[in-house]
């Protein structure tokens, strides 16, 4: 599984479009071409794979090993109480206003409920903003050591209904909430960071899910 997160750029979309032809060529050895089902779902030959950006980042994740779906969101001051009152859960809302960062609560359950949707190829219809998550682990519990960096990743079973053998983890992101969901017997995700056009170094991530980050 592989994930590929950059700067959004003056055009979101084609930013978003290029890096995931990008990947997806990297992983195919080859030229890839994009096109769109009728509900809007990129497709790969070969791959599965999601697009998301925000106004910052656009991601982009693809996988030869089962469903895919990603979502970006960033993290800056926004009224979110209201959302969460009408769309979550009350066991996420009751999880939500517990936290000590309620923005950040917030988006990681939006995020995960986004990219299930997407992984379902049917985004948030059907309900999507109703469909319960499980309660992520935000990583508020971080080690940093001299080369890598332990962190307690936000990975859940979904084990009802038509989201079961999926999972959903968060990523490491700076100033942004980043979800993927993946199937469950995946083995590692490995999520690159573009910041400039070079990538110059690699920082590996250990958790209970195995992800390694590269970036610059």
């Amino acid at each position: 599984m592989h994930v590929w997160v950059a700067p959004a750029g003056d055009d979101q979309r084609s930013t978003a479009k290029d890096l995931l032809l990008e990947l997806a060529g990297a992983l195919l050895d080859g030229t890839a071409e994009l096109h769109y089902e009728p509900t809007g779902q990129p497709c790969v030959d070969g791959l599965a794979v999601s697009i998301s950006h925000s106004r910052n980042l656009v991601a982009v994740a693809a996988s030869a090993v089962g469903p895919v779906g990603v979502d970006v969101e960033d993290v800056y001051p926004r009224e979110v109480a209201g959302l969460a009152r009408r769309w979550f859960d009350p066991t996420e809302l009751e999880w939500m206003v517990r936290q000590p960062d309620e923005l950040t609560a917030f988006l990681h359950l939006w995020t995960a409920k986004e990219a299930v949707g997407k992984a379902l190829g049917h985004g948030l219809r059907k309900a999507g903003l109703r469909r319960r998550m499980p309660l992520p682990l935000i990583p508020g519990t971080v080690r940093h050591t001299r080369d890598n960096l332990m962190l307690r990743a936000g990975l859940v079973d979904l084990v009802h209904g038509d989201e079961a053998g999926l999972a959903v983890v968060h990523l490491p992101v700076d100033e942004a909430v980043l979800a993927v969901a993946l199937p469950a017997a995946a083995t590692e995700v490995v999520l690159t960071v573009h910041h400039e056009a070079a990538l110059r170094r690699t920082v590996r991530s250990r958790t209970s899910f195995p992800v390694v980050v590269r970036g610059n």
